[in-house]
């Protein structure tokens, strides 16, 4: 399975959104500060979370979330 995550930084108040199989070591990753992208906003926390079956879905749901109409969305529901 695949996972789509949406993480939002305590420290700086930004938006993480990314892909993976297996989203409990990509947090702990995150939080531990090994990815580049997200070393400068731990702490992270997840706010959203979503399940496919294939890597395809799980990339087009991600570059929805990443467009100016999803970035909305997400905004709305978690600030």
């Amino acid at each position: 399975m695949y996972h789509v995550y949406v993480l939002k930084s305590d420290a700086t108040g930004r938006f993480h959104t990314a892909l993976c199989e297996a989203l409990d070591d990509c947090l702990a990753r995150h939080n531990a500060g090994e990815m580049p992208d997200t070393r400068d906003g731990v702490p992270w926390r997840l706010v959203h979370s979503e399940e496919f079956a294939t890597r395809s879905e799980a990339m087009r749901r991600e570059r929805f979330l990443k467009t100016g109409r999803g970035r909305n969305k997400l905004r709305q529901a978690y600030g």
